[in-house]
């Protein structure tokens, strides 16, 4: 029993050509993934590394916020990041702003939610 060339292969495949909207990562992708993406994101296309980072906004804010908010705070922090790399004379500066936002990230994340959330009066914490 033989096996002709076209047996057993996939068949073609449509890809489009989908850019990040936060970081400009592209990625080739089938138009229902994308279209999957947008819908998920409030029509932005977003790649899965800037995906997690939103749901991390989302589950680290102090407050409910939305995805829209979620994306817009990503969207900044990546451009904060991008304009580091054209500018090298502020990158400096700019380095040292994301590795305290870090270390905050990391030191707030050792504290259990409910101890955040009962210290939270009126949308802000009591000090």
């Amino acid at each position: 029993m033989s096996i002709s060339p076209t047996e057993g292969t996939a068949a073609a495949v449509d890809l489009n050509f989908a850019e990040c909207e936060c970081c400009g990562l592209g990625e080739e992708c089938t138009p229902a993934y994308i279209d999957r993406v947008r819908e998920r994101h409030h029509g932005s296309w977003i790649c899965g590394l800037c995906s997690e980072a939103v749901q991390d906004e989302i589950h680290r804010a102090e407050y409910r916020i939305s995805i829209e908010e979620a994306i817009d705070r990503h969207m900044r922090f990546s451009r904060k990041l991008h304009l580091a790399a054209e500018k090298p004379e502020e990158s400096a500066e700019l380095l040292i702003a994301a590795l305290r936002q870090l270390m905050r990230r990391g030191l707030e994340s050792r504290v259990p939610k409910d101890r955040r959330q009962r210290a939270l009066v009126g949308g802000r914490r009591m000090r």
